[in-house]
């Protein structure tokens, strides 16, 4: 669901055009800061297409765009917000490259300087990631969370930094850069996250953590509430939610948060694989050069595994030893698919 887009930068783009029309040192410096904000501003916009393809409307995920937050003497100026029902908040930071950027060995982040054709320097944009959280960090701990037994549901925070999908990434050997991706490849890094956890706890995670979808906008909507704008500019105002009309009418509402989980909207049942030749069901799972398919202990033939689900959801097989999957990110479900017999045993 979106809670916030982006604000309207116009305002400060037309005061910059202002300065950079004039003559003088003033007048270089606006051209240059415009010529970045500009190209900025394009990168935020392009990945807030993707985040928004991906999870905007899902009930499972909020979505928040240009989110600035003040605590104490700290600021955080965050490009994209998501919040997902197992409240991991993925703070986002969209970095636009005209040639590429370069990762040393070191970790240190290079761009490339098409006016003096070399490498420059530049602030590591996952350090800069990590001031953002901890200032989210301190944010969080002032608004009203959902708590299991009485404790609260702490958040667990994760990091990219996204690129355009154009741009070339040069990655070193030893320093993880993984949390540097392209934006039209974060869904999938988020899925590797999600596959990488050890499947126990990440079992017992899910059980212990997860909250409503109503409760994930509740959260979200108490973020974006803390917006603080540059001083000059607009904000955008977040989108609606159930009750507005009514809090606007003067009789105050507010989305109470939930901490059962509800039950998700119907989609078709698994029933395991089944044979398309004989349909029958004895068999097993197997990996071949088309990926994963249903070979028949009856007939012997082959059958191509394809999960179908509500419209826009890409249902997934996953492989746990002899175990397998069915699940789907979008409506946050998983259930055993199809179990292979131990070898040499007939089931």
């Amino acid at each position: 669901m979106l809670i916030k887009a982006a604000d309207d930068q116009g305002t400060e783009l037309q005061l910059l055009e202002q300065r950079a029309g004039g003559n003088g040192p003033d007048a270089k410096r606006a051209t240059k800061e415009l010529r970045i904000r500009k190209a900025g501003l394009r990168g935020e916009r392009d990945s807030a297409y993707m985040i928004d393809f991906d999870y905007a409307a899902s009930p499972n995920w909020a979505v928040i765009h240009d989110l600035r937050l003040e605590h104490g003497n700290r600021t955080a100026q965050i490009d994209h917000l998501l919040i997902n029902r197992w409240m991991d908040v993925y703070v986002l930071e969209t970095k636009h490259f005209h040639a590429g950027i370069k990762i040393t060995e070191d970790g240190e982040f290079l761009r490339w300087n098409n006016y003096q054709k070399t490498y420059e320097g530049m602030a590591s944009p996952l350090e800069q990631n990590e001031r953002h959280i901890q200032v989210i960090k301190d944010v969080m701990a002032q608004i009203e969370l959902p708590t299991r037994l009485g404790v609260r549901i702490p958040p667990a925070f994760q990091s990219f930094v996204l690129v355009g999908p154009e741009a070339k990434i040069y990655r070193p050997r030893r320093f993880d850069a993984s949390r540097v991706v392209k934006a039209d490849q974060l869904k999938k890094a988020i899925w590797r996250d999600i596959d990488s956890e050890n499947v126990l706890i990440g079992m017992l995670r899910t059980a212990a953590k997860i909250v409503s979808g109503e409760t994930v906008e509740f959260v979200a909507r108490q973020l974006a509430a803390r917006h603080q704008p540059k001083a000059g500019a607009p904000a955008m105002k977040p989108a609606p939610y159930p009750g507005a009309a009514t809090a606007a009418r003067g009789r105050p509402t507010r989305i109470e948060p939930t901490f059962t989980v509800p039950a998700p909207d119907p989609a078709p049942s698994p029933t395991g694989p089944a044979c398309k030749e004989c349909s029958g069901r004895a068999g097993s799972i197997l990996y071949g050069k088309f990926g994963y398919y249903f070979k028949c202990d009856g007939c012997g033939k082959n059958t191509a595994i394809r999960f179908n689900c509500r419209p826009g959801h890409q249902p997934r097989l996953r492989k746990d030893r002899d175990r397998f999957y069915r699940e789907c990110a979008d409506c946050g479900s998983s259930e055993l698919f199809h179990r292979n017999a131990p070898s040499g045993v007939t089931p």
